[in-house]
């Protein structure tokens, strides 16, 4: 079964789906490696983080193993996870995207229209994240907490759930395991460095400076998930060449 271009506009599940059926068909055998993402890019005429993101949901389904250090393998038959990122849903780095389009107006607009009580959640949210972080605790509740409040800044009520429904969404298994192989203890700081220069730029009124500090917050975030899983690869390439001089 031959690999068939994907179009463009086509999400990481059809990605997947056909990667998945590669492997029922026999195309790829059970543990063996699978082509390097740069070439499944090319021949599915996809983006890489497109492949970044149907290769985690094969994971996730139990069809592939990710290795670190060694690549990603066709995994041995087991049973299958639902995973709830399925069908039509966007995928990871979409949502990162959308964020960045709208959650950097949302936060121009914020530094405009907030009033000093509207920046004290938002401040204590911080606050919190700070004190989580040196106790190596999980801060994904603080950090929602933060871009909600920065919504509900806006005065515009139409915008808060745009914010929750692309936070809750973008928080699936496939989100979860990216953050499982490659969040750091220092994402996490670098995380709450981003964050306090938004509410420093809200607290200022800035309204340029609060669009750009949340912009380069999600871009660094979208930037440190393709740094992992290059490296992940960098790891692979390491392996197999010292496999190849023994």
């Amino acid at each position: 079964m031959p690999i068939r271009t994907v179009e463009n506009q086509r999400l990481y599940r059809q990605i997947a789906d056909q990667l998945s059926a590669l492997i029922e068909s026999g195309e790829f055998e059970r543990g063996s490696r699978l082509p390097s993402e740069r070439d499944l890019a090319v021949q599915l005429g996809v983006s890489r983080p497109s492949v970044r993101e149907a290769l985690i949901a094969l994971e996730i389904e139990g069809k592939v193993e990710v290795r670190v250090g060694a690549g990603i393998f066709v995994a041995a038959p087991r049973p299958v996870a639902v995973v709830e990122d399925a069908g039509e849903a966007p995928g990871p780095f979409e949502h990162l995207r959308a964020r960045w389009l709208l959650e950097g107006e949302i936060a121009a607009e914020a530094a405009k229209n907030a009033r000093p009580e509207d920046l004290e959640p938002i401040r204590a949210a911080v606050a919190e994240m700070q004190a989580l972080i040196r106790r190596s605790r999980d801060t994904e509740s603080v950090d929602r907490a933060f871009h909600l409040g920065i919504a509900r800044a806006t005065h515009n009520s139409a915008l808060l759930p745009v914010v929750q429904d692309l936070w809750d969404r973008g928080r699936g298994v496939i989100w979860q395991r990216m953050e499982h192989h490659f969040r750091t203890p220092e994402l996490r700081t670098a995380t709450f460095r981003d964050h306090r220069a938004i509410l420093e730029a809200l607290e200022a009124a800035d309204s340029r400076g609060a669009r750009a500090a949340m912009r380069q917050h999600l871009d660094r975030v979208d930037r440190e998930f393709s740094r992992g899983w290059d490296a992940l690869k960098k790891s692979e390439s390491l392996a197999a060449a010292t496999r190849s001089r023994r």
